[in-house]
């Protein structure tokens, strides 16, 4: 089958008018996977590419986000390394305190109250993994979100040196949300060195 060729006025013709030439020989209603103007020649769909196609898209994105200043990255991870509470603070409000950041990402966990504020609404993966050390009691340790236990997890094995409250799953939040740990059954007297509190945003709404 011999090659489609094109008429002489279009091979002799500059570069930008040879693409508008092109396009002329195009069906209006025949589009190409990514929206692009396509050019047929003979049952043929050639696609015209951007000659020098932006890095990333500018502006705002599908999520409502800029994608350039990366707003939309929300991400926490701390964790407990002593076995000495910080203050009598968490004896009163029974929360779970942690000493050290490694993650922080967007400034949104609090570190002195070891509080997470959401920055938006949407859905946000949280997970917690509290030890109890020599301690022979049962705790139960909660997720709070805004006041209210969300998830809990349970450590209550008689016979171990340590054991863990360990739970995860994701939970809806609006703007301004603070999600927290809170022991709501027993005691850490023996401290929760080791345990670790994380979370991010998944997806906003």
């Amino acid at each position: 089958m011999p090659r489609p060729s094109l008429p002489a006025s279009l091979l002799l013709a500059p570069r930008s008018s040879l693409f508008f030439g092109l396009l002329l020989l195009v069906p209006s209603n025949v589009r190409c996977q990514n929206d692009t103007e396509p050019i047929v020649l003979e049952g043929k769909c050639l696609v015209v590419c951007d000659s020098a196609p932006s890095a990333e898209p500018s502006g705002i994105g599908a999520l409502g986000m800029s994608v350039r200043s990366g707003a939309g990255r929300v991400a926490f991870s701390a964790i407990r390394n002593t076995n000495h509470e910080p203050s009598e603070m968490s004896n009163r409000t029974m929360t779970i305190y942690f000493d050290q950041i490694l993650v922080n990402v967007g400034g949104h966990f609090d570190p002195a109250r070891s509080i997470f504020v959401a920055p938006r609404k949407g859905v946000y993966s949280f997970s917690f993994h509290v030890v109890k050390v020599y301690n022979r009691q049962t705790i139960q340790v909660s997720l709070v979100v805004s006041g209210w236990p969300v998830i809990s997890a349970f450590a209550g094995d008689q016979d171990v040196t340590r054991e863990a409250a360990t739970n995860a799953g994701l939970v809806m939040m609006e703007r301004g949300d603070k999600a927290s740990l809170k022991l709501e059954r027993g005691n850490l007297m023996g401290g929760w060195k080791f345990s670790t509190f994380s979370g991010f945003l998944v997806f906003p709404l």
